[in-house]
């Protein structure tokens, strides 16, 4: 059973005999810092262009709806892979980061990229709505200036939409981290990533099965959870969600 002991709880790593339980968890802080910046930085600029859209209308509104409906249109799992060794290239070059961390550097740069669009959108059509509302145009009537508005009416009435979309980003983006590390795209050995993990476990899911149990089980078990509070945080802020 993969060398399971009171040692080793969930056994040892086949060929390299490292205890598999500290490898779990040293992958788990790659996988959730890589997740963690590409979450809280894609919902941040979201929030910022959803906002400059939905309040502004007119030229911005437009130049910026059109980038992001360039940006969604693209094929975005294909130009990840075939950016990452060009791109993973460049960034060595500079001298500011290399190997592993360039590819972390890489990837979590990348789905940023591609992942702020999908929130901007959500939240233009929130900010459309909320402009329009009575305390707004009071706010307006009275002289109230454009950065107190926003800071102080439209912002506070966001917080519901941005705490839910955090939660079920996260998953994704964790989900994310590992298929690219999979995929030979992420960090490399001897660092460990859940992805990475899972990678090096198929060809010993014959002949070892445990291996490629566990980490895929702990990764399922991680997006679910996320997923489930996800649920929970909308049903809990927003009730008109629940279905009677």
């Amino acid at each position: 059973f993969n060398g399971i002991s009171w040692a080793h709880p969930l056994g040892l790593e086949p060929g390299l005999g490292h205890d598999l339980l500290a490898r779990l968890l040293f992958g788990a802080r790659t996988s959730f810092f890589v997740a963690l910046i590409v979450t809280v930085s894609s919902v941040s600029i979201g929030v910022i262009m959803g906002i400059l859209m939905g309040y502004f209308r007119g030229a911005v509104d437009s130049t910026l709806g059109r980038f992001i409906d360039f940006l969604l249109a693209f094929p975005a799992f294909f130009m990840i892979v075939a950016l990452s060794l060009p791109m993973v290239q460049r960034l060595e070059a500079t001298g500011l980061v290399e190997g592993n961390s360039a590819r972390m550097t890489y990837l979590v740069i990348i789905l940023i990229f591609f992942g702020w669009p999908y929130l901007a959108r959500i939240m233009r059509s929130q900010v459309l709505s909320i402009r329009e509302r009575d305390y707004i145009l009071a706010a307006r009537a009275l002289g109230a200036s454009q950065r107190r508005i926003i800071f102080k009416e439209i912002v506070p009435n966001l917080w519901t939409v941005v705490i839910v979309y955090l939660s079920l980003s996260l998953p994704g983006y964790l989900t994310a981290e590992a298929v690219f590390s999979f995929l030979g795209l992420g960090v490399q050995p001897p660092d460990a990533t859940w992805g990475l993990l899972i990678s090096d476990s198929i060809k010993y899911v014959i002949s070892n099965p445990t291996y490629f149990l566990i980490p895929s089980t702990a990764l399922i078990l991680v997006v679910l959870t996320f997923n489930l509070l996800g649920d929970a945080v909308r049903d809990a802020l927003d009730p008109r969600s629940e279905v009677s």
